[in-house]
């Protein structure tokens, strides 16, 4: 097998001397590291100290000429199956999370496909600056991880957090990303995703908060691990994950069709959708005018219950719902579960901070059909994903 490549970007923090520790530890385990130095941090640690531990040439110079016949930024972008970034100063993150390319690492970075990891190291003040919490939530949006930084003394003797993570924790952090989970490898996973929107008039439609996020995680670490992933989704703003088919739906019927016929092909079905309860019973053909008319009455029916239709056919299938409840948690989701048929059920207080729609973190308590329930804690919705499908496909 050809080596696994990994870019180490060694920005200008003190704690720039533990990427030789970094890069010696990733070479212990067969990884061919290339290494890019930023000018700051050249005067930190020399390029021949990191050259003896990575057996590589480091590159400092953007116009680097010993390698004409290679632009050499696209050369390591293109080589990387993981980018890494330890330390990755406040600067750094400042300039990535607003595409500024004025080096070689910031260059290379924007011109990577490769997952990136950034381990920041900083003072404490620094770190919890808002800028820099907001240039970081910036960059975990647009797909980027992080290994949390350390809390103690720092360089500058203040205390708290924005010690560099050890070089282990950068190490296994590097290498979950290079040689992800397959255990879903041969699995079929369904996952719904989204509101919908049901229909008054041409112009006027019923829907509600849902952003899609939760779902399009599911979708999104499903495939990561292998899986072949059918994603339901309503109208939504969100890139398709890669890997990851989408049928595109607009009302709930839409939806319970395409839900129902994709059904049968897969093992499991994750129902992370929003679809909406009532649609107006009549859609008016024209755009209805206020014509001085000081209210309007609007007659709702019930759309069909896609999840209690398809807990009635599944089977062998493995099936989770969700339940977005703001009041009685437990009882209300406990209902759904039992009257749906389902193998579990993911609930969640959508006016708890941190859990509601649109955000990128979530808290659930799923519940089994034993009467058990497993409560997650606060994460990100990324995370959340896999710790859910780890419960809907145990030991895959």
């Amino acid at each position: 097998m050809t080596k696994k490549c990994v870019v180490l970007g060694v920005t200008g923090s003190i704690a720039a001397y533990k990427a030789c520790d970094i890069a010696s530890r990733l070479r212990k385990l067969d990884v061919d590291v290339r290494i890019i130095l930023t000018r700051a941090g050249s005067e930190i640690i020399t390029p021949l100290a990191l050259e003896t531990v990575s057996a590589n040439p480091v590159v400092v110079d953007m116009f680097n000429r010993e390698n004409p016949w290679e632009v050499e930024h696209i050369a390591l972008a293109k080589r990387a199956d993981v980018f890494l970034v330890a330390p990755a100063t406040a600067n750094f993150i400042g300039k990535a999370a607003n595409g500024i390319a004025d080096d070689m690492l910031s260059t290379t970075v924007l011109a990577t496909r490769a997952p990136i990891l950034a381990a920041p190291a900083m003072n404490v003040n620094m770190y919890e600056n808002a800028a820099v919490m907001e240039n970081m939530e910036t960059l975990r949006k647009r797909g980027w991880h992080f290994v949390e930084p350390g809390e103690g003394m720092l360089a500058c003797g203040d205390v708290g957090k924005g010690r560099l993570a050890e070089p282990e924790a950068i190490v296994n952090a590097v290498m979950k990303l290079l040689y992800p989970r397959n255990d879903l490898m041969g699995k079929h996973v369904l996952v719904s995703a989204g509101p919908t929107q049901e229909k008054i008039d041409p112009v006027r439609y019923i829907t509600n908060r849902s952003s899609g996020k939760m779902g399009y995680a599911i979708a999104e670490a499903a495939a990561a691990r292998g899986a072949k992933v059918t994603l339901v989704s309503g109208p939504v703003s969100l890139p398709v994950p890669r890997g990851v088919e989408r049928v595109n739906v607009v009302s709930s019927s839409d939806m319970f069709e395409a839900i129902h016929a994709n059904f049968p092909a897969c093992d499991g079905l994750v129902m992370a959708a929003a679809p909406a309860d009532f649609t107006p019973a009549v859609a008016a053909e024209q755009k209805i005018k206020k014509n001085g008319r000081e209210g309007m009455s609007l007659e709702l029916a019930a759309t069909r219950d896609i999840l209690k239709s398809i807990g009635q056919r599944k089977g062998n299938k493995r099936v989770m719902g969700f339940a977005a409840e703001t009041e009685n948690l437990r009882e209300n989701a406990g209902k759904k579960l039992e009257t749906k048929n389902l193998d579990m059920i993911a609930a969640n207080d959508v006016t708890a901070a941190g859990a509601g729609f649109g955000v990128d973190t979530n808290a659930v308590t799923l519940y089994m059909r034993d009467g058990s329930f497993e409560q997650s804690g606060s994460m990100t919705k990324r995370a959340l994903a896999d710790w859910l499908l780890d419960r809907l496909f145990p030991q895959a």
